[in-house]
């Protein structure tokens, strides 16, 4: 192809497709495929995978952007692949920080152990605003908090995988990651034939079994809701997209109600009982009682029925505790205190503004650190130091010594790098990226093989998020037998049967409330 994918002179850092002696094997029939593909060809392509997002719906929001907050979801053709070896590393450690994660949030709402040893401070959590002490003695199903954890990756300039950021309250991005492929099989198939990828079709169906497994009933079929915001969240497509997977109902806060210590759903046919809430609602809002009270996303009277464990809720509340930024720095000490082990996926280098000697590192070399809030999120509330004057700077550290406590440092890293296509050049460039995996835990734990690949799309960005300008690419987990995915234009996305196949009769649909 003219001007096609070929090696480039990499960015300071590592590269996953290109090493310093040319393509990586992985790579090596990737860019022999577009190398081989006209120019038109790819250009026809590429348009029908714009036409696939854009006629689904799949939108982002950028909140910062005069020109409008939805846009149509960047994706990019080029697969970032991960090998065999590389995935079972990375699988290894995901599961061990799970499980210690897990095991930190049933101590901290139970006997505080790891507290009174002095291994994690209890300030840092008993004044967290994401501590709830009404979880105290809760005991979750199968001693699981968080049961859909996605884990922010990125390799250092050595090609390491570090552990940027865990999100055990309401992780998002894995519609993506599912319709990504589905795109890719269709538009390019001949690429997917190339490879040995793993599966990821399959997920929609464990992801409704550790729904499942949290129910308080016993009953071969549960009945499992996702709890949305509305139509209005940024997240939107994502909740309507999972619940139409795995044929579950989607539902708002007024859809639902407690009566008798249950939790219920308003159907055509009457009530029906729900054993498990999938909730994408924040904990700020899920129940008025408890709660904010103005809040209108909710369910009055939920917490009582978690509490006297009657219904199933993903993830438990509380667990934005354990994902808060100045936590994650005491996370490779959860590992040894719960598991006696080493962490086998490192931290970044972590300073806390809580500390006299974090706050001072922060002040006097702020050009060199990116600064960022306990509680931030999407690339907001940070500073990268490198990327920011003198006067921006200044005005950011003002604000961190004002409230010290609130933030972290983390020394810039070179996020690895990636061959991305960028139309206004019509040529392949390297972008950084990271990498969200995902993992379920139930009786189990499941984790996926792959995940959301995120490309930061503007030329020397280090900021991958979506709502920042960010766009997303396939990930490949390359298998060592038989358990590939097939490819093709004829693939269908993944799937559980519909609930009115499942069952011997059609099952009451949720009433339609006007607005």
């Amino acid at each position: 192809m003219e001007d096609g994918l070929e090696p480039y002179d990499t960015p300071a850092g590592f590269d996953e497709a290109i090493g310093p002696d040319g393509v990586r094997d992985a790579y090596r029939d990737t860019f022999a495929f577009y190398g081989g593909m006209s120019a038109r060809e790819f250009g026809r392509r590429r348009a029908l995978t714009d036409l696939a997002f854009r006629n689904q719906g799949i939108t982002f929001t950028v909140y910062d952007d005069d020109r409008g907050t939805e846009r149509a979801f960047p994706f990019d053709p080029v697969p970032r692949i991960i090998t065999a070896d590389e995935w079972a590393h990375v699988e290894a450690g995901l599961r061990q920080r799970v499980t210690a994660l897990n095991a930190f949030l049933g101590d901290v709402y139970g006997e505080q152990e790891i507290l009174r040893d002095g291994v994690v401070p209890a300030r840092l959590v008993l004044d967290n605003p994401n501590y709830r002490p009404l979880m105290h003695d809760v005991e979750p199903p199968h001693g699981a908090w968080t049961h859909v954890v996605g884990t922010d990756l990125i390799r250092d300039h050595e090609g390491t995988f570090r552990v940027l950021e865990d999100n055990l309250r309401n992780p998002s991005g894995v519609s993506y990651m599912l319709v990504n492929r589905d795109v890719t099989a269709r538009s390019f198939p001949g690429l997917l034939r190339r490879h040995g990828v793993r599966p990821i079709r399959h997920y929609s169906i464990d992801l409704l079994a550790t729904l499942s497994s949290l129910s308080p009933r016993d009953t071969d079929d549960p009945t499992v809701v996702l709890l949305t915001p509305g139509q209005f969240n940024s997240a939107y497509y994502e909740h309507s997209y999972l619940a139409q997977q795995m044929g579950i109902e989607l539902v708002e806060g007024r859809d639902l109600f407690v009566d008798e210590g249950r939790v219920w759903m308003r159907t055509t046919r009457g009530r029906q009982v729900v054993d498990v809430i999938y909730r994408r609602v924040d904990d700020a809002f899920l129940d008025p009682d408890t709660f904010r009270e103005d809040s209108m996303l909710g369910v009055r009277g939920l917490m009582e029925v978690v509490r006297a464990g009657r219904v199933g809720l993903a993830n438990a509340v509380g667990t934005g505790v354990a994902d808060d930024k100045a936590i994650y720095a005491h996370v490779p000490a959860m590992v040894d205190y719960y598991l006696g082990e080493e962490p086998i996926l490192p931290n970044v280098e972590t300073h806390l503004g809580a500390d006299p000697d974090g706050l001072d590192l922060m002040m006097s070399e702020s050009e060199r650190l990116v600064i960022k809030e306990v509680g931030g999120a999407g690339g907001y509330g940070m500073l990268i130091g490198s990327q920011a004057d003198e006067r921006e700077r200044a005005a950011f550290l003002e604000v961190v010594a004002a409230d010290p406590d609130n933030y972290i440092a983390q020394p810039i890293i070179q996020l690895s790098s990636h061959p991305t296509f960028y139309p206004d050049t019509r040529a392949f460039e390297p972008c950084h990226v990271d990498l969200r995996p995902f993992a379920l835990v139930g009786e189990d734990i499941t984790i996926v093989p792959g995940g959301l690949t995120r490309v930061a799309l503007e030329r020397g960005s280090l900021i991958v998020n979506s709502s920042r300008g960010g766009g997303s690419k396939d990930t490949w987990v390359l298998a060592d037998d038989g358990d590939v995915e097939p490819g093709g234009a004829a693939d269908e996305p993944a799937r559980t049967r519909p609930r009115d196949e499942r069952d011997a009769e059609p099952a009451p649909r949720l009433l339609e409330v006007d607005q």
